[in-house]
């Protein structure tokens, strides 16, 4: 899959947090929720982000700092998508552990296995990603009774 940069104008509130300034869109980032990370033009500067959308709302979290606008400040900008970097095959690891519990991971879609792919992607400690295999590989259909 060729790489090509997705440019998205977006505007939005700031909010303080406890981890510092969250920015949050006025509109929910729908179709580009696969990525995570990103980088976004606001203010002059060029900042990384982390992009988290939720059921109705994406927040934009800096990775570093940068001079945030005021809470409750309105801001816009220019959000930068990277195109072709989430990987599609399937880790070892939730491979192994579908096989050895006897579940298929072929009956995903392409839509869902991308979801359990981010979702596993996410996990930031060893336990925690061993957790999210778990839960993956117990969604998955069994393959008990499937003619090879």
């Amino acid at each position: 899959m060729p790489s090509a940069p997705l440019n998205v104008p977006v505007e939005g509130t700031v909010t303080r947090s406890p981890e510092g300034p969250l920015l949050r869109l006025t509109r929910r980032l729908d179709g580009h929720d696969t990525f995570l990370t990103g980088s976004l033009d606001i203010a002059d500067s060029s900042i990384p982000v982390r992009i988290l959308t939720l059921d109705d709302v994406t927040v934009l979290r800096p990775t570093s700092e940068f001079p945030a606008p005021a809470d409750g400040e309105h801001w816009h900008g220019r959000l930068h998508l990277p195109h072709g970097l989430r990987p599609r095959s399937v880790p070892p690891d939730l491979n192994a552990a579908a096989d050895q519990a006897g579940r298929s991971l072929d009956a995903l879609d392409e839509a869902e296995l991308r979801y359990a792919l981010t979702f596993l992607s996410e996990a930031t400690t060893p336990d925690i990603r061993q957790a999210r295999i778990d839960a993956v590989v117990s969604a998955l259909p069994s393959t008990a009774g499937r003619t090879q």
